[in-house]
């Protein structure tokens, strides 16, 4: 027998391993994260809606709304037409005060989006906003001289509002503007009015007279909160006109109660207050 016959045959055996949980890519990642950063998104805008006012909410959107506004008589810019529009009559770039030209004819003036209306109202606007400012630099006094003295001044507030300026002058602890539960004035009362009749003597608007007080308890046979508001009021409009005020200014006085307080808790003293309003011509 030959060599070649007696050789043992050599079987060569391949076995295949298979693992579980193979490697699948990476995509789940990127949707993950895709996931993850849309949800903060949502809790984010959730958290804005809640934490935000109307008026915040409205400017939001209008940052985010890739809107360009146009003014029919000024843009308001500093570019190649230095804020004046081209539309306006003769399609002459008129700016922003109403034309081209410091006093200008009417046939060259620009209209506003609705015609002269809209602009007449806007000055009458502009008119009264200087007027409430001179009147509350007044108050509150220029480069630190102020008409009422630093006592009178911690009674004393203004503010605007669509109803026009409003001067409160309201109680201190310390330092009442009535005598308790009556509308008896005390002296101090008497300066307010006439520091405010000094002031209100630089204008001519119509003026009206709310008077509010604190709340008192609810188990009080008879609660005196109206009576006493419009007594309060009334008695301030004598002080007025006495320091010299013209009482065919006055347009009304009323009475609030305690039906609208400045601040809680409602029995507070800061809650007994008086309001003179400089009204805005319409009204």
């Amino acid at each position: 027998m030959s060599m070649r016959d007696n050789a043992v045959p050599v079987i060569i055996k391949r076995k295949k391993v298979v693992r579980g949980g193979g490697h699948h890519g990476g995509a789940w990642k990127v949707a993950y994260a895709d996931f993850v950063t849309a949800m903060m998104a949502f809790f984010l805008l959730m958290w804005l809606l809640n934490a935000t006012t109307e008026k915040q909410r409205k400017g939001l959107a209008d940052y985010f709304n890739p809107t360009v506004p146009i003014n029919r008589v000024s843009g308001g810019g500093d570019g190649a037409f230095g804020g004046d529009s081209v539309f306006s009559d003769r399609q002459m770039a008129q700016s922003g005060t109403g034309a081209s030209q410091q006093r200008p004819t009417t046939l060259l003036q620009a209209p506003g989006p609705s015609g002269t209306e809209v602009s007449d109202a806007s000055q009458e606007q502009q008119k009264f906003a200087q007027m409430a400012k001179d009147v509350d630099s007044a108050l509150q006094g220029l480069g630190g001289e102020s008409m009422a003295s630093q006592t009178l001044a911690r009674h004393i507030v203004t503010r605007v509002t669509d109803e026009g300026l409003i001067v409160e002058f309201f109680d201190i602890d310390d330092a009442p503007l009535f005598a308790r539960d009556s509308a008896m004035p005390e002296p101090v009362l008497g300066e307010i009015a006439a520091v405010l009749v000094k002031v209100f003597g630089l204008v001519s608007n119509k003026v009206a007279l709310n008077g509010h007080v604190r709340a008192y308890p609810a188990m009080l046979r008879e609660n005196p909160v109206w009576e006493l508001s419009l007594a309060r009021a009334q008695a301030m409009r004598a002080l007025l006109e006495e320091q010299g005020l013209d009482r065919q200014r006055i347009q009304r006085v009323t009475g609030f109660a305690d039906r609208a307080p400045a601040t809680e808790p409602p029995m507070a003293a800061r809650n007994n207050r008086l309001e003179l309003i400089l009204l805005r011509a319409q009204h």
